[in-house]
């Protein structure tokens, strides 16, 4: 991965077979559904299911309202995917964004281990100082961890 310093991750087994959980995962539609931040909208311009090279684009809300591309760039089919994201156009992608929301699947007892990571190694432009900070890292582990409670409460059994 990266330096230590630029990845932040959180894991949780859950009790759900891992080709349950990738299926939500690899479905744009569903991101909103299952995101802890509370800031993913909706899916546009997206798959139905995500693949190796897929884009796919996110409306956001962060105080304002923007929007996303994201590029998948690792896909192992119910084990791991991962994809990076820019803000839209040309010059978005050349000189901001680059973050990497990396999902890792493995089985263990009880269920499926899912690790989460979010990795800023390869972002570009003036927010990767701010998203360094302790509050900033913070914020997106508690947000990942409210994302693998949703993901848990979506796809076990009750």
């Amino acid at each position: 991965m990266s330096d230590s310093n630029d990845v932040v991750s959180v894991e949780r087994v859950i009790a759900a077979p891992a080709e349950q959980i990738f299926a939500l995962l690899a479905d744009p539609g569903r991101h909103q559904d299952i995101d802890g931040s509370g800031s993913v909208r909706d899916a546009k311009k997206s798959p139905e299911r995500l693949a190796q090279g897929s884009d796919f684009g996110m409306g956001m809300h962060l105080g304002i309202g923007y929007s996303t591309v994201n590029t998948v760039i690792e896909f192992d089919d119910d084990k791991r995917i991962a994809w990076q994201t820019h803000p839209g156009g040309k010059l978005g992608a050349r000189f901001f964004g680059g973050r990497i929301w990396r999902y890792e699947l493995e089985p263990a007892d009880g269920g499926t281990l899912v690790r989460e990571s979010w990795d800023i190694s390869q972002e570009k432009g003036p927010v990767k100082g701010i998203l360094r900070t302790a509050k900033s890292k913070e914020h997106t582990r508690s947000s990942m961890e409210k994302t693998l409670a949703k993901i848990a409460e979506m796809t076990e059994q009750k």
